[in-house]
C-alpha cells in the first residue's frame, strides 16, 4: 500500500503534485525534497483551458491565487504567419464551439464550403463564427459570463509567473494541509530491486518512501539519470531545440494586456508573447542548426522592436533586458512510472512551448496518477495501464503541435524551407489524431481511466484541429463528400451555405451586442482582482 509519498523537486510541477495528492488523499503523507540551490526553467507562463478541470479536482478558483502570482485571463491563443510569411493571424479560442447540428464533421462543414464558395472570407472568420469569446478577444474585453455562450469558470485560461504559482501552492496549499517540507539537496541513491530503496540529503539524512515522484526538470534524477529509462527523442517531429526568454515592460498596458497568448512565426522558428499582470513575458523557439544562438538573439530583439508587436516602440531599450538562454529536450521517456518511480512534469518529457503544453502534461498526468492510487495496492497492471495513457496523451498533443509546422508552406528561409519539404508522416504516432483501438486499450480506459479518458483533447475535429487547420488553408471536412450528401437530397449547395452565412451573423451581431459594453481586460483585472485605481 502507498502511503508515504516523497517529490523530489520543487517548482510548478512539484508544489501541483504535493497539493494534487495531498488534496485527494489527505490520509498520505507527502514529503516534498526542494533544493535551496536549484532555480525553476520559469518559462510555463500560460496554460489551456484544461486547467479548469484540475482546479476543480483540489477545489482552487482562479481568483484565489491570480493576485498574487501576476495573473491575468487567457481566452485563445493567436497564431501568426505559420502558413506563410505576412499571411496574418487565427486564433485557436478555448470552450465549447457553438454548432448549429452535430455531425461526424464536428459540426464545422458549412464553413470549410464557405470558405470555398468565397475565397475572400478570412481565416479569422472560422473562429469569429463558432466561438462567442471572441467578441471579448477582437477587442480586448473581458466578462465573467456570456448568459449560457460563455464561462470564465471552464472557458478561461490563465497566464501567471509559474514561480510564483509554484511558491503560492507551497505556502497557500500544501504546508497548510500537512505537507512536509524539506529544503535539501539530494546527496546519494541507493537502489534496490523495487527501484529506489532510499535517499542521503545533504544534512545527512535518509528518506525512505513507497512512491517516489521525480519533479527535478529535465535533469530527470529519479527516473533517467538513477532508473535509467529510455528517453525517446522527438526532435525528428519538432523542429527547434532553444529558446531566448526574457521579460519586458508595458508601454502602454491598456493596449498590450491582452486575453491571449501571441504565437509569431519568423525567420527560424517563432516567438511568443504572454501578457502577465507586471510585464510581458516573450521568447524566441528556434533551432540552432538554422542559426547561432548569437544569431537569434540579434533577431528576437529585431522582432521586440517590429511591428508585430501589439505596440510598436521603435525606441524600447532591447538591449537592457535581461536573457536566458534555455536549451529545449523534446521527447518523453518511454514509461514514466517505473517500479516505485513516477516522473511529472519536465522529468517525464516536453514538448517545445508551442500551444502552452508545460503545464498540461503536468496536471494530466497527475489526474491519471490519482486514479491509479486510488486502488488500495498497485499492480503492474497499473504502472502499464497508467504508461499508456501518459503516452498516448503525449504522442496526441506533440502531433498536434507538429501540425503547426507540417501545414506551412512558408520558404522564406532555409528553416522553413525544410520544414515545407519534410515528411510527417512517419513521426506522428497517433496519424493525424486517428487511433487504432484495441481491446487491451478498450480495457485500461474502461478499468483504469474511467470517465476522465472520455474527454480527449483530439477525439473530435470540432476542438483545436479544426482552428489550427484553418488557419493553415487544411479543409477537414471533405467538400467532395459535401457536395454529394446535398446533392442526393436535391438541395442547392451555395442557398444552403447562404442561410448559414445568414444565421452565423446573426449570431455574431448577438455576441457583440453581449460585449460592447464589458470592460476591457485591464479594467476588469485591476477592479476586480488587483483592486487599483485606474
Amino acid at each position: 500500500m502507498i502511503n508515504k509519498i516523497v517529490i523530489v523537486g520543487g517548482g510548478s510541477s512539484g508544489w501541483m503534485a504535493a497539493s494534487t495528492i495531498k488534496h485527494v488523499f489527505p490520509e498520505k503523507e507527502v514529503i516534498v525534497i526542494e533544493s535551496p540551490d536549484i532555480n525553476t526553467v520559469g518559462v510555463g507562463e500560460s496554460t489551456l483551458g484544461f486547467i479548469n478541470r484540475w482546479l476543480f479536482l483540489i477545489g482552487l478558483k482562479k481568483e484565489d491565487f491570480m493576485k498574487d502570482c501576476d495573473a491575468t485571463y487567457k481566452l485563445s491563443i493567436k497564431f501568426t504567419d505559420f502558413y506563410k510569411k505576412d499571411y496574418g493571424s487565427f486564433h485557436y479560442p478555448f470552450g465549447v464551439p457553438t454548432f448549429d447540428r452535430d455531425n461526424s464533421l464536428g459540426g464545422s462543414e458549412e464553413w470549410f464550403i464557405k470558405k470555398m464558395l468565397y475565397p475572400e472570407t478570412p481565416i479569422s472568420d472560422y473562429a469569429d463564427t463558432y466561438y462567442p469569446s471572441m467578441s471579448l478577444v477582437n477587442n480586448n474585453k473581458f466578462v465573467e459570463k456570456m448568459e449560457d455562450q460563455f464561462d470564465a469558470k471552464t472557458d478561461a485560461a490563465v497566464h501567471f509567473d509559474a514561480a510564483k504559482f509554484g511558491m503560492w501552492l507551497k505556502n497557500n496549499f500544501c504546508l497548510p494541509k500537512g505537507v512536509i517540507l524539506k529544503q535539501n539537496n539530494v546527496k546519494d541513491i541507493f537502489l534496490n530491486n523495487s527501484g529506489i530503496q532510499r535517499l542521503l540529503l545533504d544534512n545527512g539524512e535518509y528518506i525512505t518512501a513507497d512512491l517516489f515522484i521525480d519533479c527535478t526538470g529535465f535533469k530527470s534524477l529519479l527516473l533517467g539519470q538513477s532508473l535509467k529509462e529510455e528517453f525517446i527523442d522527438y526532435s525528428n517531429l519538432l523542429p527547434n531545440n532553444r529558446a531566448w526568454a526574457t521579460r519586458i515592460p508595458y508601454t502602454d498596458k491598456e493596449k498590450e494586456l491582452e486575453p491571449f497568448t501571441t504565437c509569431t512565426a519568423i525567420s527560424n522558428g517563432w516567438v511568443w508573447n504572454i501578457p502577465s499582470w507586471e510585464r510581458i513575458g516573450t521568447g524566441y523557439v528556434y533551432s540552432d542548426e538554422y542559426i547561432s544562438p548569437e544569431d537569434a538573439l540579434v533577431e528576437f530583439k529585431n522582432y521586440l522592436r517590429s511591428d508585430k508587436m501589439t505596440v510598436v516602440d521603435p525606441k524600447r531599450d532591447v538591449d537592457s533586458f535581461e536573457y536566458k538562454d534555455i536549451k529545449i529536450k523534446s521527447g518523453i521517456y518511454k514509461r514514466t512510472w517505473v517500479k516505485n518511480v513516477v516522473a511529472i512534469g519536465l522529468s517525464a518529457g516536453f514538448i517545445e512551448p508551442l500551444e502552452s503544453s508545460g503545464l498540461f502534461t503536468v496536471h494530466e498526468f497527475l489526474i491519471l496518477l490519482c486514479q491509479s492510487l486510488e486502488r488500495e495496492e498497485i499492480s503492474q497492471w497499473d504502472r502499464d495501464a497508467y504508461n499508456h495513457n501518459c503516452f498516448q496523451q503525449f504522442n496526441s498533443f506533440a502531433d498536434f503541435v507538429a501540425l503547426h509546422y507540417a501545414l506551412s508552406v512558408r520558404e522564406d528561409s532555409r528553416y522553413w524551407n525544410d520544414i515545407k519539404n519534410k515528411s510527417f508522416y512517419p513521426d506522428m504516432i497517433t496519424q493525424k489524431f486517428i487511433e487504432n483501438t484495441t481491446p487491451i486499450d478498450l480495457a485500461i480506459r474502461k478499468f483504469h481511466t474511467g470517465n476522465w479518458s472520455d474527454r480527449n483533447m483530439y477525439n473530435g475535429a470540432s476542438t483545436g484541429l479544426n482552428c489550427v487547420a484553418t488557419g493553415m488553408n487544411y479543409p477537414i471536412s471533405s467538400i467532395t463528400g459535401s457536395y454529394l450528401r446535398y446533392s442526393r437530397f436535391g438541395l442547392d449547395l451555395k442557398s444552403v451555405v447562404d442561410q448559414f452565412i445568414e444565421d452565423a451573423n446573426i449570431r455574431k451581431n448577438n455576441w457583440t451586442k453581449m460585449s460592447e459594453n464589458a470592460p476591457s481586460l485591464f479594467e476588469y483585472l485591476s477592479k476586480e482582482i488587483y483592486n487599483e485605481n485606474e
